[in-house]
């Protein structure tokens, strides 16, 4: 199958906001955008019957109002629509596994609902074994009341243990392909050692500051030479991962975490970062497993 980008369609705010996102992802990655709409009553295909009668009616609508709205403000960009007789949930994990990433709309959440992403959404994140971007509506300037298109760099946040290849060629790839900066950040919350009856021991905390910035070179170098027309901004935050990048994302056009893959899962499960990026980060949030 040729490479697609694939966005999950329900026909709210959200889901069209995602579509147009997608669709200008595809189109910088010169890439075929699937338009994917799942309902486990779809029906077989009937023949030559009338819109009244069609039970698929609504289900084609939902498809064929985003085609057509993308294809005109993207005319040079392959789009397919894909109707799927299945529970949305095991349609777009299936679809994540053939794509080169998934697009989902993403709820504003209130702080009230901050532990609820939606019944689709959350399984999909936490299982998918390829990159998922979720959107807002009102993101990058899409949406039905859009702020004005900021066309901010992509924040990518690091750890310094463990493999993050993945993570990385996203970052750099999706930089590259926006031609903006990229800025990398590690959060690494102060040990105890690092505290003294006055509070924070500034010595101890350069010390445990400068490992981390050589690490992060080390870490980063490959990828520079890789990517040698990438701007990159790396810095080590002093506090804990999750708020170090919840403080980056503001201005990002793309805010890009790690998810450890757990196989199996016994339920969705996603990690502080990736936690605290979905839930508080009004940008686009790509969340990309790694093992």
């Amino acid at each position: 199958m040729e490479p697609v980008v694939t966005v999950g369609l329900d026909g709210s705010p959200e889901s069209l906001a995602a579509a147009r996102w997608a669709a200008d992802e595809a189109e910088r990655r010169r890439l075929t955008l699937r338009l994917l709409h799942a309902w486990p009553l779809l029906v077989p295909e009937p023949s030559q019957v009338p819109a009244e009668m069609d039970q698929n009616y609504w289900a084609r609508r939902i498809v064929h109002k985003a085609r057509t709205e993308l294809q005109r403000s993207h005319p040079g960009l392959s789009v397919v629509g894909s109707l799927v007789a299945d529970d949305a949930e095991h349609a777009l994990l299936r679809a994540a596994s053939e794509s080169e990433m998934t697009v989902l709309g993403s709820r504003g959440l209130v702080p009230l609902e901050s532990y609820f992403l939606g019944d689709i959404s959350l399984p999909v994140v936490a299982r998918a074994d390829r990159p998922v971007v979720l959107v807002r509506a009102g993101a990058g300037g899409h949406g039905p009341h859009p702020a004005p298109a900021v066309k901010g760099g992509v924040v990518v946040a690091l750890k310094l243990h463990g493999p993050c290849d993945g993570l990385l060629e996203f970052a750099f790839t999706d930089a590259a392909a926006r031609g903006v900066p990229l800025r990398v950040v590690h959060g690494q919350s102060l040990p105890v050692a690092a505290y003294a009856p006055w509070g924070v021991d500034h010595d101890v905390a350069e010390e445990i500051a400068q490992d981390a910035r050589k690490r992060l070179d080390r870490v980063l170098r490959p990828w520079r030479d890789r990517f040698p027309h990438v701007e990159v901004d790396d810095r080590v935050v002093l506090e804990s991962p999750a708020k170090a990048v919840v403080s980056a994302a503001p201005g990002a056009g793309l805010l890009v975490v790690g998810r450890r893959e757990r196989r199996p899962a016994p339920a969705p499960h996603l990690g502080p970062v990736a936690q605290a990026a979905i839930h508080h980060a009004h940008c686009p949030v790509a969340v990309v497993p790694h093992t």
